[in-house]
């Protein structure tokens, strides 16, 4: 299932008040549950035989501000597009550590293209430019982990 399909579900059920929602689509099954507490679980499988994996869930970091965690990328629109990290996990720039990087600074990116991966909870996911245009500034270091919503590049 699609992130994007499976954040505006995590956000659907967050909003709603609703405690439960299970939904099938072809071979993808995701199971949301909306704990009193305000923590949301999901379960996603691919499969009948694949394993059940909890999704990332966001959690609103500890009252360090804002500025101290990503680097100043300017306050206004004219800087371009600022390509954010749809989940908590590891940042990595390649495939693997052999393999070139997806894209540096200067490349042209199209809307679809690979940009990065993320690796949570053992699984790879690749992050694809929601953009396109000429990505001016990588903001996260190779390895470096990262949080729901954190900059990831800026596209013009």
């Amino acid at each position: 299932m699609d992130l994007r399909k499976l954040k505006t579900l995590i956000d659907l059920v967050s909003d709603s008040g609703i405690s439960e929602l299970e939904v099938s689509e072809g071979e993808d099954k995701v199971r949301i549950v909306n704990t009193r507490s305000g923590a949301i679980t999901a379960h996603t499988s691919s499969a009948p035989s694949a394993p059940v994996m909890p999704a990332p869930v966001h959690v609103e970091p500890a009252a360090a501000p804002v500025s101290a965690q990503i680097p100043d990328i300017g306050s206004t629109p004219s800087d371009g597009f600022i390509q954010k990290s749809p989940m908590v996990g590891t940042f990595y720039r390649s495939p693997n550590p052999e393999a070139p990087a997806f894209v540096n600074v200067g490349d042209t990116v199209t809307v679809g293209q690979t940009l990065c991966i993320i690796e949570a909870m053992k699984l790879l996911n690749e992050i694809e430019s929601e953009k396109a245009g000429i990505v001016k500034q990588i903001l996260c270091e190779n390895g470096q982990g990262v949080e729901f919503d954190q900059p990831l590049f800026i596209i013009a």
